[in-house]
Parts: structure tokens; sequence; C-alpha cells
């Protein structure tokens, strides 16, 4: 005797359902759940999120973009930290004091003069020439700081590491002199002092490298 159709939900061996009819609209399976054995989702149907099946791209949270913190390469320049608007500026109210001092001290230029020729035994001329000399050198040398103080200012390591040798170079010195030191020698040391301390801060060191990261991204 043969038996009536079989309804294709309950079981039967190699039985599909038929062909047109899918699953409800929205219904999924669920999780953890995969398709029988040669069924597939219905067309334009994908699994849902952590329901199985491959992974997909864009299922997961995208890095940080670069430049987020100090220690990654951003494209552009990053912000000055305070330290190091600081520190530079301690560097250049140094150099301004320098200036202040030489011009005091070429208002007095004929005592200068005299000065040599009682300790050195030269001539008025030779004196004059000599203090010419000195005088144009220190300008040069007060150029080129303030060329290491620009390029400081951009966020090149080589130029902070130049500025605390030669800062550090000024503080000793000057505490070998410290019983000649002026007022102004006074400010100027302890404005020295602070750059150095300032441009060696985290911030600071963070800033630089950031900076240098950048640059060799180029």
């Amino acid at each position: 005797m043969t038996s009536g159709p079989q309804d294709p939900q309950q079981g039967g061996s190699g039985q599909q359902p038929p062909y047109g009819q899918q699953p409800p609209y929205g219904q999924q399976p669920g999780y953890g759940q995969q398709p029988g054995y040669g069924q597939q989702p219905g067309y334009g149907q994908q699994p849902g999120y952590g329901q199985g099946g491959p992974e997909q791209p864009g299922q997961y949270a995208y890095p940080a973009a670069p430049g987020a913190q100090y220690g990654d390469a951003p494209d552009a320049p990053t912000e000055r930290p305070t330290t190091v608007k600081a520190g530079i500026g301690a560097f250049l109210a140094n150099t301004i004091l320098g200036l202040i001092s030489s011009i005091i001290t070429f208002t007095s230029l004929d005592s200068q003069i005299d000065d040599l020729i009682a300790d050195q035994a030269l001539t008025r001329d030779e004196a004059s020439a000599a203090l010419t000399i000195g005088a144009g050198i220190g300008l040069v040398l007060t150029a080129a700081y303030l060329l290491v103080l620009f390029f400081a200012w951009k966020g090149h390591n080589w130029a902070r590491i130049v500025l605390w040798v030669l800062g550090g170079l000024s503080v000793l010195f000057s505490l070998l002199g410290a019983s000649a030191l002026g007022f102004l020698g006074v400010i100027g040391l302890l404005l020295t002092i602070a750059g150095i301390v300032l441009l060696a801060l985290k911030p600071s060191s963070d800033w630089y490298k950031a900076e240098t990261q950048r640059r060799n991204r180029f």
C-alpha cells in the first residue's frame, strides 16, 4: 500500500522544502546555528552579526587614527605643549638679556679700551680693533644661537640637544664665576636652567618624538 504524501517539515530523508518556499523575511537561524545540509539562506538574506557564518569586514572597530597620541606619527604638525613654548621662551629671554648687556658694555667703550691698554699693554688702535672683532664674533654667535632656537621651535630634536649642550656649558661657566655675576647674569642663569629643565620634561620629549616620526614619513 502506498502511503500518502509526507510533510516536508517532518524529516523525510533527503526531502527539501518545496521550490520557492523560504523562511519568513527577518527570521534568521539562532545564535551558533547553521542552515541544514543543502539549505541556504534566502536571496538577499545574510546571517546576522555573531550568528555563525564567516566573519565580515567591518564587524570590529577600526584602529585609532595616527596622531591621536604624541607617540604616533601625525600627518600634520601637532600643537606645541606649554613646556616647549616656555622652555624656548626662556632661552630667547636669556639671549635678549645678553644683547642688552652687550649694549650696556659698549656705552662705556672708552673705559673698555683703557682697561685693555692697561692689562694687555696694547695700543689704543689695537685695543679698539680687539673690541670690534669681539663684538662681530658675538653677533655671529648670537645669530647662530637664534637659528638653533628657530629649529627647536619647529620641532627638530637635534636643535633641542644643541640647546642642552650650550645651556649646560653656560650654567657651568656661570657657576665657576658666580662671584662676578651681576644682576642680569643671575637672571640669565636662572632662565637657562629653566629652559633646560622645561625642554627635558615628558610632554616636550613626546612632542619632539612625534615631530621626528612625522618628518621621517615624508
